[in-house]
């Protein structure tokens, strides 16, 4: 099954995937990529923007590979926010749609304390456009920080 986790930057998404994902589990996590691709001592967020090019190209190839396997194995897929085309190939997919919002308040104090200033804008965009969106049924928090 395709699990996709969704939620503004600094939420917990990674830390849900923790949570749930298996070892034989597929994990697609920009962040992780990044940090994969990099050398002995770089930044788990906040990464060099080269880097970050080179990894969300690694990134586009694992979801490929991955979506084809669904069948023996579970994979987790971070897409802090998908567009209605992404959105519409996770529904083809089948895929549960998880989202994780410990709300803008606790987000933004997260991004102040740990990320860069830019992540404030992108937690802004993801607040704006959920506006827009139904509310989850349950949403779901992460852990304490």
């Amino acid at each position: 099954m395709l699990h996709v986790i969704t939620g503004p930057p600094a939420a917990g998404k990674s830390s849900w995937i923790d949570a749930h994902a298996r070892p034989t589990d597929i994990v697609i996590d920009l962040d992780r990529i990044t940090l994969a691709l990099t050398g002995p001592g770089a930044p788990n967020w906040n990464q060099h923007q080269v880097a970050v090019r080179v990894a969300q190209r690694a990134r586009y190839a694992a979801i490929d590979e991955a979506t084809q396997h669904l069948d023996a194995v579970d994979v987790y897929l971070i897409h802090t926010m998908p567009s209605p085309k992404a959105m519409a190939k996770y529904k083809r997919l089948k895929a549960r749609i998880v989202v994780v919002d410990p709300g803008r308040d606790i987000v933004m104090q997260r991004i102040a304390a740990m990320r860069s200033k830019d992540m404030e804008r992108v937690a802004s965009r993801w607040y704006n456009a959920r506006r827009r969106l139904p509310r989850p049924v349950m949403p779901q928090s992460s852990r304490d920080w």
